[in-house]
């Protein structure tokens, strides 16, 4: 489990004590029940602050953020905007948010907690529930990015230690809303290095092939075009991470029959895939780079008879995947390297590695290829899926 996960287990637990003492000592409640209604109130909160701080993730969370620091109102703030409040009056005043925000500048500057008392609160009659607050800072990459402030008509120790553990718990969840980003980005950048290495490899010959059978074999070349086209729709298109293994197939399909085309006799292919799998999604572009080793070592760089296969079976909850060719091979130990993020030399490898850091970026470090070869022996590429779409 990654550290942060930790982390945010962690404060959850922390602020569970906090509030659950609370509960306790207040009401007799039984601690077992309390426990569980923290971590349920927690749980409620948790996705929308999955989103980021925005706005809107904060105006859906800010009442389960106040249920858990059980006050009288809160805030959620970012630098300079107040972007949620939940309390006795529906909205705060303009004069209000000013006061509010100049209190989280202090925050802001220091990084640290920040009480608030008295006057220069909204209210100062003894009855106020909001006559002090504690303010704390919210972060994520290692920036002070906003602040939760907690208000009750007495700050004592004990809702400081439960306002500063809660925001904690709400930084790490802000922490991990900005990995998700990060590797959100990682996969796009990725993706959009995969379709920029198709271009070289694939588009020119492609085209030279088809412009060789205009004279001669027209309708062939007009089909080939078409052929050309659906393939070029796929995989330049602007689309999400995912695709249906039924989409990623035709697009192999389009691939092959092109590079047919172009080695003539000197490529034969098989594709055996069984029907019950080809609604499952599956990462974009994820088979066609395997497909194109295959033929790069089967018949580019010669020692084989050119024969390709693509072989797709449904495996209870995964779809198991394997490309073969029986042509040059590879040194194992450049695979190693490759795969563990060795550059490759040349155009080499560049799509292996490229899918399986996706595989492994989108669903753990398990799911891998698994890669069989040997100089002169042929290549099988090895790659489980689960049916499952993952989270985002």
């Amino acid at each position: 489990m990654p550290d942060s996960v930790w982390v945010v287990l962690c404060v959850v637990v922390g602020v569970a004590g906090y509030v659950l003492g609370r509960r306790v000592r207040g009401r007799g409640d039984d601690g077992t029940a309390a426990a569980h209604a923290t971590l349920h109130v927690a749980a409620m909160a948790a996705p929308y602050l999955r989103a980021g701080l925005t706005r809107e993730s904060a105006r859906r969370a800010v009442r389960h953020l106040r249920a858990l620091a059980a006050t009288s109102a809160l805030a959620v703030t970012s630098t300079d905007q107040l972007l949620a409040w939940d309390g006795p009056w529906e909205t705060l005043s303009e004069e209000q948010v000013r006061d509010l925000l100049g209190h989280v500048s202090g925050v802001l500057a220091g990084g640290r907690p920040y009480l608030v008392a008295g006057d220069d609160l909204f209210c100062e009659a003894d009855d106020c529930a909001v006559r002090s607050a504690v303010v704390v800072p919210l972060t994520a990459g290692g920036r002070v990015i906003g602040a939760l402030a907690a208000f009750h008509p007495q700050v004592g120790a004990t809702l400081v230690r439960a306002a500063t553990e809660l925001g904690r718990w709400v930084s790490g969840q802000l922490e991990l809303a900005e990995l998700d980003a990060t590797r959100r980005r990682a996969l796009a950048a990725e993706t959009r290095a995969l379709r920029a290495q198709i271009s070289p490899h694939f588009v020119c010959n492609s085209l030279a092939t088809i412009a060789s059978f205009t004279r001669t074999e027209p309708a062939r070349a007009r089909e080939l075009l078409l052929d050309f086209a659906e393939f070029a729709r796929h995989a330049l298109r602007r689309a999400g991470d995912f695709t249906t293994l039924s989409d990623e197939l035709t697009c192999v399909d389009r691939y092959l029959l092109l590079e047919r085309a172009r080695f003539g006799s000197k490529l034969r292919y098989v594709v055996d895939v069984v029907r019950e799998v080809l609604p499952v999604p599956v990462p974009f572009l994820c088979l066609q780079p395997l497909v194109e080793n295959a033929i790069t070592h089967g018949i580019r760089r010669g020692g084989g008879s050119g024969e390709v296969s693509v072989v797709v079976r449904d495996a209870g909850d995964e779809v198991h995947i394997t490309v073969e060719d029986d042509g040059a091979g590879m040194d194992p130990a450049r695979v190693r390297d490759l795969l563990d993020g060795e550059p490759p030399i040349g155009d080499s490898g560049i799509g292996l590695a490229n899918v399986d850091v996706r595989l492994r970026q989108i669903y753990g470090q398990d799911y891998g290829l698994a890669i069989d070869t040997a100089p002169g022996e042929g290549t099988t590429v090895r790659m489980r899926l689960p049916k499952r779409h993952p989270r985002p």
